[in-house]
C-alpha cells in the first residue's frame, strides 16, 4: 500500500515439540539461516535468528500486511520440512504448536539483538521454560500454564 510507513519490531519464540533437545550444533546455523530467509521471503526483515537445542528466537521487522500467525505457520512448516527432508534428526521433526510474540520499540533493538546473540550463555543459567514464563510475565500476557507446554504422554 502506497504511503504506508511502519516500524514494527517483534520477537517470536517457539520450541521443538515436547521441548526435545534435537537442534544440533552441526546444523543449527544453517537452520537459522533457512528460517531467516523464510521470514525475508514474506517481505518482513530478519534482524536475527538464534537459539539453542530446544527452541528458537526470531527478531524481525514485521511488514504490516503480514499476519504473524500466518508468518509463523509458514516458517515452522517449511523449516521442519527442511529438517526432515535433510534427515537432520533421528526421528520425524516437529515444532510445538503456537509461539510467543513480543513487541519492541526502536530504542530496544540493540538490547534484544544482544540477548538473542547470547542464547547459549543465557541458557547455562536458565532453562527455556523459566525464560518463556518470564517473558509472558514481563509482557503481562495472560496465560494458563497447562496450555503453555505440550508434554510427551
Amino acid at each position: 500500500m502506497a504511503n504506508t510507513y511502519h516500524q514494527v519490531y517483534i520477537q517470536v519464540v517457539f520450541a521443538v515439540k515436547y521441548r526435545d533437545a534435537v537442534i544440533a550444533n552441526e546444523w543449527k546455523s544453517k537452520l537459522f539461516g533457512v528460517i531467516g530467509n523464510l521470514i525475508n521471503e514474506t517481505g518482513c526483515k530478519t534482524i536475527i535468528v538464534n537459539g539453542v537445542e530446544d527452541h528458537v528466537h526470531c527478531f524481525l521487522g514485521l511488514k504490516p500486511a503480514v499476519s504473524i500467525s500466518e508468518l509463523m505457520k509458514t516458517v515452522k512448516a517449511k523449516s521442519s520440512k527442511y529438517i526432515n527432508d535433510n534427515q537432520l534428526t533421528k526421528s520425524r521433526f516437529e515444532w510445538q504448536e503456537g509461539c510467543g510474540v513480543f513487541s519492541y520499540g526502536h530504542s530496544q533493538i540493540n538490547a534484544v539483538h544482544k540477548y538473542i546473540v547470547n542464547q547459549e550463555e543465557h541458557h547455562k543459567k536458565q532453562i527455556f521454560r523459566e525464560e518463556y514464563l518470564e517473558f509472558l510475565d514481563k509482557f503481562e500476557v495472560p496465560f494458563e500454564e497447562r496450555y503453555i507446554f505440550e508434554d510427551l504422554i
